[in-house]
């Protein structure tokens, strides 16, 4: 079971989240956007209780993009529990594995491991926003942003080759999502 936001938590509610393996799905940008609340991230994982990064939707959020969470997700718990906490490597966790493990799909997906999925991203980190980068998982969490992105595999198929997806036509794509966008705004009697 999976929880998304989690930004009003009683102690005894964060306590039946850890007794019951309930995930939480922590949406930092959408929250801030909605003015819904500040989750207790910290408080959650120094209870045990696993959390992992989401977007919500692009109604809540306006950016799917992985980046900008993680980012958020780590400033804002610095900004409330000081610059120790939440350091970039548990942050890059919230982001890969215990995302699969919200899923229940963690022995398939979330990590490079032999006899899982395929799937990888090359993320470009000699960019000039990007430099100097001391340290890879830091540069990733606080400097990469979704235009790093050169390749991406998912399940052994190369999806984007040099930033441009592979797979797809994007512009096709993009009016397909338009023109379907209008459509049901008009039978909806917008």
């Amino acid at each position: 079971v999976a929880l998304a936001h989690c930004v009003h938590l009683s102690n005894d509610e964060i306590k039946t989240l850890k007794t019951t393996g309930t995930n939480v799905v922590h949406c930092p940008s959408s929250n801030l956007k909605l003015g819904s609340g500040i989750a207790p991230i910290v408080t959650l994982l120094e209870e045990g209780v696993s959390v992992s990064l989401g977007a919500d939707g692009a109604a809540c959020n306006n950016r799917l993009d992985m980046f900008t969470e993680m980012r958020t997700a780590a400033l804002l718990q610095k900004a409330l529990h000081g610059p120790e906490v939440l350091p970039a490597s548990r942050v890059l966790r919230m982001a890969t594995i215990d995302g699969a493990k919200a899923l229940g799909l963690d022995s398939e997906i979330g990590s490079l491991e032999v006899g899982k999925r395929a799937d990888v991203a090359v993320v470009r980190l000699d960019r000039l926003h990007a430099t100097p980068v001391t340290d890879v998982v830091s540069a990733l969490v606080y400097s990469a942003a979704p235009g790093d992105v050169d390749t991406v595999i998912i399940d052994g198929q190369l999806v984007m080759r040099e930033g441009k997806l592979v797979t797809i036509n994007e512009k096709e794509t993009i009016t397909d999502a338009r023109a379907q966008r209008e459509q049901l705004t008009a039978d909806l009697g917008g």
